[in-house]
């Protein structure tokens, strides 16, 4: 989520006229190298911790190249301290979505809306579902990190329960919820991106549309077709699961109203860590109210008395907590990790900043994005540096407030100058740097979405299928020249 005082500080691009191009990016392919190597060896453990050790080592890689063009050790770690703090907000939201899928889950919340989800959502209209619901709950509360903490979070136990592809679910929950996140004027980004470019907001959502509109229409099409394709091993045995979830949990209607109340919550632009906060302690007390059994259960107790009470909460908010049921399926799908459960998330975003911010301290971003600049003298070569940019910067910097502040300040002068209105600029950021963020594994969103939804970015990658597109689209428009605005007339052109 924006942290104001680090998108004002960002602003500040740190050169460093001593470093070379391959100086800056020699760190990137000893990272990529090391990377690459460990996940041969760990596979899908490499989140485990190895591949947070690895991203200090690519930092390491940065400081020595750093040390040798006169960068102080001082500077760098300065700069990491900073980086580090941008993150404070995020590493807060993680751990109140730790919470708050606990509570969720021993209250009935989150059970409830898998028991309704799998009687209204038909399996062959499943993903396209999810791409939808997850478009409209983001262009309401303008974060897609909130959809994945609350929808999110149950149209994965749909799925699971269906027998449907976790991948391929991610995928369509991130597609839905970036293109609402791109498209509301209350998401973060959607304001910061004119903001760099020089444009204003309105422009930029309306400009926004002819490139994401197309593109959202390409992944509905793809996910309605897979939908076709895929046989859920699920569907026969669904009224098994049902008869099991209603033995566990008493089952109700009015368990909505606090996700529905958390949503309205960050439409009236509550900060994200109250509203979680707040559906946290509501969850809590519908546990109390609708399953006493369970909040005894967690807590180990026969009987639910204030001791019993206390503990089940504090349980389900902290630590690993499973709700048992007469289905193995579901033993699987109703449990949580609390808090504790995300500190893996954390761990890696922490290691990833320390990487971005050596890299930041050296002036190799900076490096980069203007080699990537003069690369190119075309109004497609143009496009094209700032795609590659953003693309790079979200890999590097492991963040996407910089992928769209570093390109944003390089690349403002280099439109002007080819009588392109900045609203050209600022979708461009958009189309790149938002969107693709999700797609790397130590990247701060493509670490917390991974987190939340408990699925590997390796899995839902090949299906965020509108996150990947987006940057192709933005170069196909620009490649045909198809209603690219100019700064003479500000009409378009065809």
């Amino acid at each position: 989520m924006e942290d104001e005082k680090f998108i004002k500080d960002s602003e500040e691009i740190i050169e460093n006229k001593e470093l070379n191009i391959w100086e800056a990016l020699f760190p990137v392919f000893a990272l990529i190298g090391m990377l690459a190597y460990n996940v041969f060896v760990y596979g899908d453990d490499a989140l485990s911790g190895s591949n947070q050790f690895i991203l200090l080592m690519g930092g390491a890689v940065a400081a020595i190249i750093g040390i040798f063009n006169k960068v102080s050790f001082d500077k760098m770690i300065e700069e990491v301290a900073l980086n580090i703090k941008s993150t404070t907000g995020a590493i807060l939201i993680l751990l109140m979505v730790g919470s708050l899928a606990g509570t969720w889950l021993i209250s009935g919340i989150i059970p409830t809306m898998i028991y309704y989800g799998l009687q209204i959502l038909n399996p062959t209209i499943f993903l396209a579902a999810c791409v939808i619901i997850c478009s409209v709950i983001s262009v309401a509360t303008g974060s897609s990190w909130t959809t994945s903490a609350t929808v999110g979070i149950a149209l994965i136990g749909i799925a699971e329960a269906l027998g449907i592809s976790v991948g391929m679910t991610a995928g369509a929950i991130l597609s839905g919820a970036y293109f609402g996140d791109k498209l509301s004027p209350l998401s973060d980004t959607t304001n910061l991106a004119p903001a760099m470019a020089g444009t204003d907001l309105f422009t930029h959502i309306r400009y926004m549309t002819l490139t994401t509109v197309p593109t959202i229409s390409i992944t509905l099409i793809v996910f309605i077709i897979l939908g076709f394709t895929i046989e859920p091993s699920g569907t026969a045995d669904t009224a098994s699961i049902l008869n099991s979830i209603e033995k566990s949990f008493n089952i109700s209607g009015w368990l909505f109203a606090v996700p529905l109340l958390v949503i309205v919550l960050i439409i009236k632009k509550t900060p994200p860590l109250i509203a979680l906060l707040l559906g946290t302690l509501l969850g809590a007390v519908a546990a109390l109210f609708f399953q006493p059994g369970v909040v005894a259960e967690v807590a180990g107790s026969e009987t639910l008395n204030f001791e019993a009470a206390y503990k089940g909460i504090m349980n389900a908010i902290t630590i690993d907590t499973s709700v048992t049921t007469e289905n193995e399926q579901l033993n699987d799908l109703f449990s949580s990790g609390g808090m504790a459960g995300m500190l893996g998330t954390i761990w890696l975003i922490i290691c990833a900043m320390v990487f971005g911010g050596i890299m930041d301290a050296i002036g190799a971003l900076a490096a980069i994005s203007r080699a990537l600049l003069n690369l190119f003298h075309t109004t497609f070569g143009l496009f094209t540096s700032t795609v590659v940019s953003c693309l790079a910067l979200n890999a590097t910097a492991s963040d996407q407030y910089l992928a769209i502040v570093v390109p944003g300040k390089m690349f403002a002068k280099a439109y002007r100058d080819k009588n392109l209105a900045p609203e050209n600029l600022s979708r461009t950021l958009e189309d790149s740097g938002t969107v693709t963020s999700v797609l790397v594994p130590w990247n701060t969103c493509g670490a917390y979405h991974s987190g939340v939804l408990g699925v590997p970015v390796a899995s839902y990658f090949v299906y965020a299928i509108f996150n990947y597109l987006s940057p192709f689209m933005t170069l196909i428009f620009a490649a045909f020249n198809i209603k690219i605005r100019q700064l003479n007339n500000k009409t378009a052109t065809a």
